[in-house]
């Protein structure tokens, strides 16, 4: 804006501008301060001109919704700064923790979805602990489980698969990552054999006929008690026969029993031993080893009672 011009003052007459110049050169004392004020209160030349306002001020503008609305939008945006801020040192904790359980089941899965793929397939089948049997005979009744991954062999069907050998008694599974399967057996231990009409047939100390030939196996005494095999006499026999010394064992020929307390042992040299109950078997071991080797001619020794042995 420009400043305004003076504003036009009323023409004077000849007296007064004679006057004029006097009054102007010789103010009174007190009088310029008054006469300056009346001046400036007429509007008179001299005086200085009412204030305007500054080149570029505007009236205020009422503040509008949208204003509000940057206001509380900013005011949020700092809020938020100050808490990420604040809250930098959780925040990384809490991102390294979740880095780590990620990457546990990460690996977990990875892992998991390999076992069960063709990754770790069977492809070799391996049988240990079969003496009397020929473990590839039951190698090759397992074949069925190649190409099967490791975690998903079927037990039931291996089970199946070795219930046609009676003389496996127990077995365990055992995985070698990445392709073989080993099968540990337990056989069955034969205590001798039982005659009938059939034959002679192997049994076990459980009374499960392992295998029946018509002549009597080498090495294998003949069982003869009262009952059969569901007998209690059976079982005891069974339970003494298991508990002999190696070499006992070797030259046995013969065991006989009526009842679960009088098991009656013969042996190759001719030495009857009498045993009676299987109680106290590992005790009846020693003392008969022993004594056997303290007498070596005797023809019968009794230990049924293992502390006081019996010698005829």
């Amino acid at each position: 804006m420009r400043r305004p011009a003076p504003l036009p003052t009323a023409p004077e007459s000849k007296g007064q501008k004679d006057a004029a110049p006097e009054a102007t050169a010789r103010p009174r004392r007190g009088q310029g301060a008054e006469a300056d004020g009346a001046a400036v209160a007429d509007g008179t030349i001299g005086s200085d001109p009412p204030p305007t306002p500054p080149i570029g001020d505007q009236e205020p503008q009422p503040t509008s919704t949208r204003d509000v609305w940057r206001a509380a939008r900013a005011r949020r945006k700092a809020l938020r700064a100050e808490i990420r801020r604040f809250t930098q040192r959780s925040r990384r904790r809490r991102i390294i923790w979740l880095s780590s359980i990620g990457a546990v089941i990460l690996l977990i899965g990875g892992s998991v979805a390999a076992a069960y793929s063709p990754l770790f397939a069977v492809e070799k089948i391996t049988v240990a602990g079969a003496t009397t049997l020929d473990p590839a005979v039951l190698e090759a009744a397992l074949a069925d489980q190649l190409g099967t991954p490791l975690a998903l062999v079927d037990t039931s069907e291996v089970k199946a698969a070795l219930l046609a050998f009676p003389l496996i008694e127990t077995y365990a599974l055992e995985a070698r990552p990445p392709h073989d399967l080993t099968v540990r057996i337990l056989e069955r231990t034969p205590i001798g054999v039982i005659r009938s009409d059939a034959g002679y047939t192997l049994v076990d100390a459980a009374g499960v006929a392992l295998a029946t030939t018509s002549d009597q196996p080498e090495g294998q005494p003949l069982v003869d008690v009262d009952g059969g095999v569901d007998s209690p006499a059976f079982e005891s026999a069974g339970l003494v026969v298991r508990a002999l010394p190696a070499d006992v064992r070797a030259a046995l020929t013969g065991v006989t029993a009526t009842t679960a307390d009088d098991v009656t042992l013969t042996l190759s040299t001719g030495l009857t031993v009498v045993w009676g109950s299987a109680e106290e078997s590992a005790l009846k071991a020693v003392v008969l080893s022993t004594t056997m080797m303290q007498n070596p001619n005797a023809a019968s020794i009794d230990v049924t009672s293992p502390k006081v042995a019996v010698v005829g």
